[in-house]
């Protein structure tokens, strides 16, 4: 979700969500030991208490998750301050109508009258009072927390905008410099490169906020070595090994493109007779990997692309941006050939965070 999502959505969590209806009776239960240890004096007593608090607290949070659930489809549309007022409200009067239903059970039923000998305006007040402050607490936490992300992830979008314009002037100067060497020898390759140019300006001016299935990107890294193809000719061969890699995996646009034009100008640019690129994908469990490995120049194999670590930096931080933890780029050295390597989650889900 980006920040135009969260501009629009309600600060108010999915109250239809499994999950959060479990955090609710949690926390529900917590308050009810917080009531039973404060207010019970022995311990047989506390038990009984306790099943008393439980009971009658986790009818009015569970009714009140369940209204809030109802209601989400109109409170998505108000405004902040709106949705508030009504969802304070809304719990208040669900509060009100447990209350009395609770007094009027304790009547009946005198083994629930908690051994309390409230009166009926006492014992609402209390009742309303405490939902009160407890409500109001709770719902200026979901409204921090909701403005606490929207900044994060206006943050994480100027960073991932900024990232994104740094590359771009790299990749470009050095494709119109291979279109100008076509241009004279070979007018129709040049016409070729020229189209295939405009799919990677395409892509580098779309919404860096988007993520791209990796079929789109392995289209552009296509088209990126058929622009160096035509320069390098027989100097370049790549090796395709992808029979394992899912296609409708998401990952961030120009991220596999930057690590094949690494490989090939201090890779396979720097050898005389050429050589070739590997381009490797897999599938682990909860993840898939791209591998693009390229061989090593023999008067400088300790330092490889030590030129253009900024390129890898800058992918590895849109990495992160997008997926934190879970996503990485690293490389190394394995004999007389470098690899870097990109590890994505997949399945992926954008958790609202």
């Amino acid at each position: 979700m980006n920040s135009d999502d969260l501009d629009k959505s309600s600060f108010l969590p999915d109250f239809c969500n499994v999950r959060m209806v479990f955090v609710v009776v949690l926390i529900a239960e917590l308050l009810a030991i917080l009531l039973t240890l404060g207010l019970s004096t022995r311990l047989l007593r506390s038990a009984s208490d306790l099943a008393h608090y439980s009971l009658f607290i986790q009818w009015i949070a569970l009714s009140s998750v369940a209204m809030l659930c109802i209601s989400r489809p109109y409170l998505k549309k108000l405004s902040d301050p709106a949705v508030a007022t009504l969802s304070y409200l809304l719990i208040l009067l669900v509060s009100l109508a447990i209350t009395e239903i609770a007094w009027w059970l304790i009547q009946n039923s005198p083994e629930l009258s908690f051994g309390s000998t409230d009166s009926h305006a006492l014992f609402t007040g209390r009742s309303l009072g405490i939902s009160a402050i407890v409500s109001a607490l709770a719902l200026r936490y979901f409204y921090v927390q909701h403005q606490w992300r929207r900044n994060l992830e206006r943050e994480s979008e100027s960073r991932i905008q900024a990232l994104q314009s740094r590359i771009r002037p790299h990749f470009l100067f050095n494709c119109m410099n291979i279109i100008a060497s076509l241009t004279r020898s070979e007018p129709r390759l040049a016409e070729e490169a020229i189209e295939d140019l405009s799919d990677l300006f395409r892509v580098s001016l779309q919404d860096a906020r988007q993520l791209v299935n990796v079929s789109e990107e392995l289209s552009l890294c296509r088209g990126y070595l058929r622009i160096e193809e035509h320069r390098l000719g027989n100097r370049l061969t790549v090796n395709w090994d992808l029979d394992d890699l899912p296609l409708d995996a998401r990952l961030p646009s120009l991220t596999v493109q930057p690590l094949i034009e690494n490989a090939i100008y201090h890779g396979i640019e720097r050898l005389p007779e050429g050589g070739y690129i590997t381009i490797r994908g897999r599938k682990d469990p909860k993840s898939f990997t791209i591998q693009v490995i390229n061989p090593l120049p023999a008067d400088d194999p300790t330092n490889p692309h030590s030129g253009n670590q900024l390129a890898l930096k800058n992918i590895r931080q849109r990495v992160e941006v997008f997926f934190g933890h879970r996503g990485k780029l690293s490389s190394y050295i394995e004999g007389d050939e470098y690899c870097a390597e990109i590890v994505i989650p997949y399945p992926y889900e954008d958790i609202d965070r």
